[in-house]
């Protein structure tokens, strides 16, 4: 096998190597598939466990628990990208899976919020703590085996195999979400239903620890070993070294923040996008976003095969350009093919917020304790309960705030005053009716929609994914040295993927609260995109010929 790997890369791919990237690929495919059920399932999830506050605050709490996975990613690329490097990539990702696959089961089992309170929530977040610490070890250990086992002019096209897992993980969570909706009625799934998808979870635990139990260590590992070259002390190596660390840094800024935001734009912030600001339904947003992933996965093996012969480096920066440029676009045509009534309403009766900037305040709450008063924070939550779109307009100091739809004018009020709730039930009728009026629906009409153009578009943005994430495993492979490789790779790869995009649908949506416009979240990845691309193109060097070998 030590001998395939230093090879040219000429002939047909061996039965081992088959073996390791089926393998691999396979049980990380499982991994995602565990990690992602709870962001395709937020919706339900804020119900579930956040109930104790109002609907958007639960939304909004629901996705910084989904985040506060990705949050502690970059410690368990340190802990066990240490460990990778110290003992084995085999037996490290064999531990990453057992750890995510027994948290996720247990979110299948655990009480919500009107069971148990307080305690809900708490253990939840618990549960994505140590599913994020078990990613954090999992893709390095896996990209790695897969890239040390790999020919070396093929390196680019086998560790693709390893970036599709993320992609037909949240596929096979989607799938599985899908077949359980379709299979009982809504408040079923809402009650119930939602609980199977993470208690299969164990099935595909037990397929996955038999599947790794079978492999051998990587050859490179082996052979570090044997000539007593391994690291002793890889965290010291890999950060404190500047040497190391400059890479380290180049890597993050460089490839892995632009990448994350890219494929978090592309994926899970389009599925929200879809069902919280388009209001399309959750069942039909799933099969839009589960048909453009499938279209979209053979492209991960093509970009990487491409970058054996083209380079890594121009693929990803490509696809970091491209994101920066069009998603504006991209995103506005989502919403003239998805809800074109609300594309409508806005063109015809656009919503204005008129009010004395001094009493308006950040709608961002997540724990549900601040009271929203005045009359332009009554204003502002009332649309941001609606999902409506609007801009802002300065009014006279003290003057009362109002929300003009179109002609018309619906004033808001004080609500300190508002002891019995009269003022408010007449108001929200008056600002529904007023919506109405003007066009502007409650939820996407399934018969309006232009199903295949927003599959097209879905696609796009799924097919930058694949750009800046089929070539990047091989890519990061070759910056690092091998002795140190597990725990180098991982930290940027982790703080990209873990806080540049596991943040982003929170940030972003916090974003559009606060702004009104639906787009304005966007300006995230966006700004994000072009930094790496500006860095990437001036700091990252190509590495497709590089040698991986000790």
């Amino acid at each position: 096998m030590a001998e395939a790997a230093a090879g040219t890369g000429s002939g047909r791919m061996t039965r081992e190597e088959r073996r390791v990237i089926f393998a691999s690929s396979l049980g990380t495919v499982f991994e995602w598939y565990d990690f992602y059920l709870y962001g395709s399932l937020a919706a339900i999830i804020s119900v579930q466990f956040f109930s104790g506050v109002n609907p958007t605050a639960g939304f909004i709490f629901a996705l910084l628990a989904f985040a506060a996975g990705f949050a502690v990613r970059p410690f368990g690329a340190i802990f066990f990208g240490r460990l990778g490097d110290l003992v084995g990539r085999k037996y490290t990702f064999l531990i990453t899976i057992v750890i995510m696959g027994v948290a996720t089961f247990i979110v299948g089992l655990l009480p919500n919020y009107a069971t148990i309170g307080f305690a809900a929530p708490a253990i939840l977040i618990g549960l994505r703590l140590l599913q994020g610490l078990a990613l954090g070890g999992e893709y390095g250990g896996a990209a790695i085996y897969v890239a040390e086992h790999a020919p070396h002019a093929k390196r680019g096209s086998y560790t693709a195999w390893i970036q599709t897992t993320a992609t037909l993980g949240l596929f096979l969570s989607l799938l599985v979400i899908l077949t359980c909706r379709l299979s009982m009625d809504k408040e079923s799934f809402e009650s119930w239903g939602w609980r199977i998808p993470f208690l299969l979870s164990i099935v595909l635990l037990g397929i996955s620890v038999w599947i790794r139990l079978r492999l051998n260590e990587s050859p490179l590992f082996r052979k570090m070993k044997e000539e007593g070259t391994l690291s002793k002390a890889p965290l010291k190596e890999s950060f404190g070294e500047w040497r190391n660390l400059k890479i380290v840094l180049i890597a993050l800024i460089g490839l892995t923040a632009g990448q994350a935001v890219v494929w978090y734009t592309g994926q899970f912030y389009a599925l929200f996008f879809l069902t919280q600001v388009l209001k399309v339904d959750g069942q039909m947003a799933n099969i839009l976003i589960g048909v453009a992933l499938l279209l979209g996965v053979p492209f991960f093996i093509v970009f990487g095969a491409l970058s054996d012969r083209i380079g890594r480096k121009p693929i990803i920066m490509a696809g970091c350009l491209l994101a920066a440029l069009t998603y504006f676009p991209l995103f506005s045509a989502l919403t003239y093919f998805a809800n074109p009534a609300l594309e409508e309403a806005q063109r015809i009766s656009p919503v204005v917020a008129v009010a004395d900037a001094r009493e308006c305040s950040f709608q961002f709450n997540p724990v549900g304790t601040a009271a929203f008063t005045t009359s332009c924070d009554v204003a502002k939550s009332a649309l941001a309960r609606r999902g409506i779109p609007y801009s802002n307009r300065r009014a006279e100091a003290g003057a009362t705030a109002y929300i003009a739809v179109g002609e018309i004018h619906v004033v808001s009020f004080d609500a300190t005053g508002d002891e019995d709730g009269s003022a408010r039930a007449a108001f929200d009728a008056a600002l529904s009716e007023a919506l109405a009026q003007a066009g502007y629906p409650a939820s996407a009409d399934p018969e309006a929609i232009n199903t295949p153009m927003v599959v097209l578009v879905l696609f796009v943005l799924v097919l930058y994914v694949t750009m800046v994430y089929g070539p990047i495993a091989a890519m990061l492979v070759e910056l690092f040295p091998t002795r140190i490789r597990y725990t180098s790779l991982s930290l940027p790869y982790h703080i990209g993927n873990g806080w540049f995009g596991g943040f982003l649908p929170t940030v972003a949506f916090a974003i559009v609260a606060a702004s009104g416009n639906i787009y304005s979240g966007l300006w995230y990845p966006v700004v994000i995109a072009a930094i790496t691309f500006v860095v990437g193109m001036i700091f990252v060097p190509e590495t497709k010929d590089r040698s991986i070998h000790p």
